[in-house]
């Protein structure tokens, strides 16, 4: 069992910057960790992932260069820098993980709201 538990979010003006994070608890190791959105009517859609330790991280293209995944020190904890946000960036933001080497993701968080006014 793997226990998420996000924070971060909030509303900006468009290029306008947010920050998201996320520690993930629990008896089962974690290999993977990251961040999926779900705009209004639209269906969930990988932002970024991170393999934990070192690992590689991959991004959506409508996100590289304005995102940045990173982890703290080793810990189970994921942070998710948004800079340049756009309108079409409004979503639910949920963090999942993977207890699997090979990063399939089947926990997720309650999720976070980001707002990007125009």
């Amino acid at each position: 069992e793997v226990r998420l538990a996000e924070s971060g979010g909030g509303s900006v003006y468009a290029g306008g910057s947010l920050s998201l994070s996320c520690s993930a608890s629990g008896s089962t190791s974690v290999y993977c960790m990251g961040w999926f959105r779900q705009a209004p009517g639209k269906d969930r859609e990988k932002v970024a992932t991170l393999k934990l330790g070192g690992g590689v991280s991959d991004y959506d293209d409508s996100v590289k260069g304005r995102f940045s995944i990173s982890q703290e020190n080793s810990k189970n904890t994921v942070y998710l820098q948004m800079n340049d946000l756009r309108p079409e960036d409004t979503a639910v933001y949920y963090c999942v993980a993977s207890i699997s080497y090979i990063c399939e993701y089947t926990f997720y968080g309650k999720g976070t709201q980001v707002t990007v006014s125009s």
